[in-house]
């Protein structure tokens, strides 16, 4: 029998949270991309999937080289979204709706047109003369280390204004801040306060380990061989200088200090790289840093495993000042999961057994829009492409344009996106999965999608509880969770063959694609509850 979830948690904990892509969820004008206005005509479908929270990916004024992750002004609204007035009727919607408001910050660099940068680049005397990071050539005129980007070639680029070289961890375009300033920190939690000030309900922090930079410039090393092909210059290094600085929990730690002024604010952390899970848990230390992080474990898997679960869930034991995990299974940087992790003839059945254990996993569950209708990576065509790491690299990097593609409403010709040519084009096979169809069909991955949501909240220990037990053995996945005298016992099929079940006791609360106590046939499930 189900029970009651907690009230005495914070709202965040155990939420599900859903990703938009701004430029690709609704088009309100008919230019072709997706807006804030857009977004508000559609957040009662977001609301009626049993959604906590809406994270909005940037959208603030850029020249859009990277597509808002290269800010030029953290306090405005780019105008192909909209303006200010436009987010507010947005934040006014979504709380309407019981929809918190996350936003996507990025603090590590900005836009070389942002007038910070336009100012430090000037002279070397000006008030913000250092708070981006310039270093002087080396003798022979290289850059001042040899650090690489990750959108590949040198982390240094010269400018003739002021002799000196700057850092950009990512485009050139996208010029680092000097987090170790003091005024660039208190600008930055200027920013916060301002869209605090104005409702939103929380940030995601794009990037956060690139914040601080190695002051001596040290030169990284070379990375051993691990196997996986190095298509970029990035890869060759241990990125031990140019990143995860040990300053940066510090900095963290005055954003909490901000964020405690406003009831209910929620923080979550972008965090790649080799050494994730110790940054992760430095970032979330106790009650003054983040609340949560979340790293690439499942966005780059190529495929989806018993013993990734379960190691996954291991890097997050129940355990006091660790922080809450947030996952995600895809994201606006990866390709869609349904296209990494199985067959075209498997994806009905293996979108169910995803999408139910997304809801399974301990921490907060991140569907990215469209991922509720199984959409699938779209093969975007060079002259298309509009990602500049995959232009740089082609045709060796999968774009991450495919899995950015225009939200099918309905089946009309611009699948109800707005416009009739689109930024990206919708997919062919994705038209063909849109929300109108879905809606009027009870067995739709939609349909579940909203039933597996309300079976996480209505149950504490799939909300919010303990992982007691996680094995694995070949592709069966075998979880106990236990809240609030409530214990739950998870069985995923992860293969493509049927697997016998000897030992499956207690009440069915769920069985996805012809699971019994008996056998899980290819990609099924069974969430049983058993006696206290």
């Amino acid at each position: 029998m189900s029970a009651n979830i907690a009230s005495d948690l914070p709202w965040w904990k155990g939420a599900t949270i859903y990703q938009i892509y701004p430029r690709s969820f609704m088009d309100s004008n008919g230019d072709g991309i997706g807006d804030l206005p857009g977004i508000t005509q559609r957040l009662p479908h977001v609301a009626d999937l049993g959604i906590d929270c809406i994270w909005i990916s940037p959208f603030f004024k850029s020249p859009m080289k990277d597509f808002g992750y290269d800010v030029s002004d953290y306090r405005d609204v780019d105008p192909i979204f909209g303006d200010l007035a436009d987010f507010d009727r947005l934040v006014a919607r979504a709380h309407e709706l019981g929809l918190r408001v996350l936003i996507d910050q990025v603090y590590s660099h900005t836009s070389d047109e942002h007038p910070w940068f336009e100012e430090s680049r000037a002279s070397r005397e000006n008030a913000k003369h250092d708070w981006y990071v310039w270093a002087d050539a080396k003798p022979d005129g290289s850059p001042p280390s040899n650090w690489q980007s990750v959108f590949g070639g040198p982390a240094w680029t010269w400018d003739a204004r002021r002799g000196q070289y700057y850092l950009h961890n990512f485009l050139s375009s996208q010029p680092q801040l000097n987090l170790h300033n003091r005024d660039v920190q208190d600008a930055i939690l200027d920013v916060m306060r301002f869209w605090l000030e104005r409702g939103v309900d929380g940030y995601r922090i794009d990037a956060l380990n690139f914040a601080m930079h190695d002051p001596q410039l040290r030169d990284n090393p070379p990375a051993p061989e691990n196997g996986k092909p190095r298509t970029r210059p990035f890869d060759f290094q241990l990125k031990k200088y140019n990143q995860s600085h040990e300053g940066i929990p510090t900095f963290i730690a005055r954003i909490r200090a901000l964020t405690d002024e406003f009831n209910g604010v929620f923080t979550v952390a972008e965090v790649g790289g080799d050494d994730a899970v110790r940054e992760m848990r430095l970032f979330t230390d106790g009650e003054t840093h983040l609340n949560s992080a979340y790293s690439f474990n499942f966005l780059y898997a190529e495929k989806l495993t018993p013993e990734l679960v379960c190691q996954s869930l291991a890097e997050w034991p129940d355990e006091e000042r660790l922080g809450w995990p947030s996952w995600a299974f895809e994201n606006h940087d990866t390709p869609r999961a349904l296209s990494r992790w199985c067959a075209p003839e498997e994806r009905e059945a293996f979108a169910r057994l995803k999408m139910l254990l997304l809801m399974s996993l301990r921490g907060n569950a991140i569907i990215y829009y469209g991922e509720e209708l199984g959409l699938t990576q779209v093969d975007i065509p060079f002259d298309q492409l509009h990602d500049p790491e995959a232009i740089a690299n082609w045709p060796l990097t999968l774009s991450r344009d495919g899995a950015r593609t225009p939200m099918p409403w309905n089946s009309s010709a611009c699948a109800g996106f707005g416009s009739t040519e689109p930024w990206l084009p919708v997919g062919e096979d994705n038209r063909t999965r849109p929300v109108e169809a879905q809606e009027a069909d009870e067995t739709s991955l939609l349909a579940f999608t909203r039933a597996a949501i309300a079976l996480r909240k209505a149950n504490p220990a799939m909300h919010h509880g303990a992982v007691t037990e996680c094995r694995h053995e070949g592709d069966l996945l075998v979880m106990r969770r236990e809240a609030d005298g409530q214990i739950l016992e998870f069985r995923f099929n992860l293969g493509g063959s049927t697997l016998p079940l000897e030992d499956c006791q207690g009440a069915p609360l769920m069985t996805i694609n012809g699971a019994s106590q008996s056998e899980l046939p290819a990609h099924a499930a069974i969430i049983t509850e058993m006696s206290a």
